[in-house]
């Protein structure tokens, strides 16, 4: 089976932790408990295959950042700041790490009780060509598992593809 490094990222009180554990399946949703300045997290997902075959701690960003294969960026639509500080998280970990844009998943999360707008927050060029989802986990839960279950694939796909030609330049 082959891995993938996804990355949580975006600003504080966005809902990283509470959306990677319901995706994960690693927990009922909680109450809200603040993330000491990173959490790791590993599952797997039997279900996703290839298709080819069957805060002073940005200085640990660039060891956070290495080898990962996509970068998920959390946001609180409803916390105006969060629109800036997403372009400061695109930059470090999607930019400077040279990932394509088709490496990124946005998601707009909305806390219980917010109201679930889901008309598109207004995002500044290169945000606006990002694949942006709106997760609202007490309204409409599988709609979020199911956008990010299709980016999962699409990382998977291009793990695999990746691989299979460096393993023809190898042989060639």
């Amino acid at each position: 089976m082959l891995k993938a490094k996804i990355l949580f990222v975006g600003p504080c009180e966005s809902g990283k932790t509470v959306l990677a554990n319901f995706l994960t399946e690693s927990s009922d949703i909680t109450e809200y408990n603040p993330t000491q300045g990173v959490r790791i997290l590993e599952f797997e997902n039997p279900h996703i295959t290839s298709n080819t075959k069957g805060t002073g701690f940005e200085s640990c960003w660039p060891a956070l950042m290495k080898d990962s294969h996509g970068v998920v960026i959390v946001f609180n639509a409803d916390i105006p700041s969060h629109l800036k500080e997403i372009e400061m998280w695109y930059s470090c970990f999607v930019q400077q790490q040279f990932l394509q844009d088709t490496q990124c998943l946005l998601i707009a999360h909305h806390k219980p009780g917010s109201g679930s707008d889901k008309g598109n927050p207004s995002l500044p060029t290169p945000l606006n060509k990002l694949k942006l989802v709106h997760s609202n986990l007490e309204d409409d839960p599988e709609d979020i598992r199911l956008e990010f279950i299709k980016y999962l694939k699409s990382i998977i796909n291009s793990v695999s593809e990746s691989r299979d030609r460096e393993e023809m330049s190898i042989i060639t």
